[in-house]
């Protein structure tokens, strides 16, 4: 198996740019630079979003579902040599689909793999599960701004 890290919260931190409220995960239990993460997002009944998202019915908004997938996938990429903190852009998404609603107390545990990673451009797919059962899964495209630069005719 290759080199694997464990990231708690302060290295998630070191890694990429996304800071509270925004920061979708909690820790990085396997990442596999380049190849895939598992980590996950502990959900308090003090999320800001369970205030909003939806009175008297509070869960999770799909968006931040799939933010937490995509930030989970970064930590892959961001991980490599020389990619340490650098800034990585959502470009696509395809076959979304939110399962179940994730609530508060929820243990919401991600898996995130890299398809490929060539010229910047990563073809992921991850998925989000609770108590072994999958709430959440997408496939998506990010790109690393940095390293297509490189490519320009």
């Amino acid at each position: 198996m290759q080199n694997s890290l464990e990231l708690n919260y302060e290295s998630i931190l070191e890694f990429q740019q996304n800071r509270d409220q925004y920061l979708m995960i909690d820790h990085a239990t396997q990442v596999i630079p380049g190849k895939s993460a598992i980590g996950y997002k502990n959900l308090s009944e003090k999320e800001w979003f369970f205030k909003i998202h939806w009175p008297g019915d509070p869960n999770m908004p799909g968006a931040l579902q799939f933010e937490a997938m995509v930030q989970m996938s970064s930590l892959a990429i961001l991980t490599l040599p020389n990619n340490k903190n650098k800034v990585l852009y959502l470009v696509s998404a395809n076959n979304l689909k939110f399962i179940k609603k994730v609530l508060p107390n929820n243990l919401l545990n991600l898996e995130a793999e890299i398809k490929s990673f060539k010229r910047g451009l990563a073809k992921c797919v991850a998925h989000g599960h609770i108590n072994n059962e999958v709430v959440c899964k997408a496939e998506f495209n990010l790109i690393l701004p940095d390293e297509i630069k490189k490519y320009k005719l």
